[in-house]
This record gives structure tokens, sequence and C-alpha cells, in this order.
């Protein structure tokens, strides 16, 4: 997050560039965080990472162009297969968001 920007504005900015895609809030969900995580970081510089996690409506057959400087690789993933989630290396709280996804959505 820029100073003083709004965790929102942050998530979709953040999805602008590294994606080049425009997103939008899932109508269920709306632009509040489904889920919040707290993670220690490792390494010569570790400190607590708080993480804020929202849920936007995509499209798969929309295009993703990466910004190579952020990540190495994209992919769209099925949230109905959570075997798939867990051959990939994701963020460690990945399991725990799917898991209030899938049942927020099943209710």
């Amino acid at each position: 997050m820029d100073p003083d920007e709004d965790p929102r504005h942050t998530a979709e900015r953040e999805i602008r560039e590294e994606l080049a895609i425009s997103p939008k809030f899932h109508d269920g969900f709306g632009d509040q965080p489904l889920f919040l995580s707290v993670t220690q970081t490792r390494g010569e510089e570790s400190h607590i990472d708080v993480t804020l996690w929202f849920v936007l409506m995509g499209d798969r057959t929309q295009e993703l162009c990466i910004d190579e400087r952020e990540a190495r690789s994209v992919e769209w993933l099925a949230i109905d297969d959570p075997a798939v989630w867990v051959k990939r290396r994701l963020d460690p709280q990945m399991h725990r968001f799917l898991s209030k996804l899938t049942t927020a959505l099943m209710t």
C-alpha cells in the first residue's frame, strides 16, 4: 500500500499494474476483505506481513499480461479443486483463504 491509500484501491491498482486487467470486486462479497492474515517473514529484513484478502471477479478467457518484475508466472486455478492449489508455491495462508472462500460461497 502507498501511504494513506485505501486498501481497496491498493487491490485494484496492484491488479491493474501486475496483470494489466481491470478488476471488479465480487458482487457477493463487496469491497471488504474476506480474510486477514498475519505472517512473520524470513530472511535478513524479516518483518510482519499483514495481508487483506479481497475477492474479485475475473474472466478466464481474459489475457493476463504479467509484470515480470513482480512474478514469474500466473495462471487461473479452479476453486473447486483444492488439490491443484496444494501443488503450487503460493502464499502459506492460501489454503485458509480458499477454505473460507468456498465455505462462504456455499452459504
